[in-house]
């Protein structure tokens, strides 16, 4: 098998399943374990993989900036945020992270719907502000312009004074077996400890977020006890979740 075949099979399985293993693809492919190592090395430096231990996991696709992201996948995260409302009980305490898909989650939120939502994101805030059963609690600091959501020491300690029902928690990358990660390192540090602020900790994840890997780890998988993702997600993807007990929440789109 030539290079280039090699090279595409490999991105296939990877995008099917988001890890390739390097044993199992020198078995697959009929080639040494060093030309498979070779190979995976070459997919990395062009930035189409991302090294790991013994194989190596999708990078993030996701776009480095708000502005791009608002327009990014946007089907997927609509789908995504309705699976996720589906969750939602009147008078709950809920977190509501910030991140694209928060905004269309908002959108979903029934006519008349109370409860008590906190955010430290500004533009979560502002679209609550159009339902008027809702107390809406929204956490200050310094706002970082990347992720357009307040960070820093007020909003961490802020947060681990709260319990709630159920967490909304943006996602950037999740991977079953490296956890939980973003870019950005304080977006992160409020992150990790939302983790631990509610019962029910719910990961907003279109398909270009799942099998992925970022810089700076969250937490493992496991902190998740719910992934919302859009309904045509291939089962190979959400196995690994399926496997860890995290419970999927999709449903069809509207017509």
């Amino acid at each position: 098998m030539l290079k280039e075949e090699r090279h595409r099979r490999i991105l296939e399985i990877l995008d099917t399943e988001g890890r390739v293993v390097a044993t199992e693809l020198s078995e697959l492919l009929g080639v040494s374990g060093y030309t498979i190592r070779r190979d995976l090395d070459e997919l990395a430096e062009t930035r189409r993989l991302h090294r790991v231990h013994g194989g190596a996991v999708a990078p993030s696709s996701v776009a480095p900036t708000y502005e791009a992201r608002q327009q990014q996948a946007v089907p997927g995260k609509i789908a995504t945020a309705r699976a996720a409302a589906t969750l939602l009980q009147p008078g709950q305490v809920v977190i509501l992270d910030g991140g694209t898909t928060a905004l269309h989650l908002v959108d979903t939120i029934p006519p008349g719907y109370t409860g008590t939502f906190i955010t430290h994101c500004p533009a979560v805030a502002t679209a609550l502000a159009r339902h008027p059963g809702i107390e809406i609690v929204l956490i200050g600091g310094t706002l970082d312009r990347r992720a357009m959501v307040a960070v820093g020491a007020n909003v961490i300690e802020a947060y681990r004074r709260i319990t709630a029902d159920v967490c909304f928690m943006g996602i950037w990358s999740v991977n079953a077996t490296h956890g939980i990660s973003g870019p950005y390192y304080e977006e992160v540090e409020v992150r990790r400890v939302l983790l631990g602020c509610a019962d029910r900790i719910v990961g907003l994840a279109s398909r270009e977020k799942l099998g992925t890997v970022a810089p700076f780890s969250i937490g493992p998988a496991t902190g998740l006890t719910h992934l919302a993702t859009e309904p045509d997600v291939p089962e190979e993807m959400l196995r690994p979740f399926v496997e860890l007990g995290i419970h999927i929440v999709s449903q069809a789109p509207r017509a």
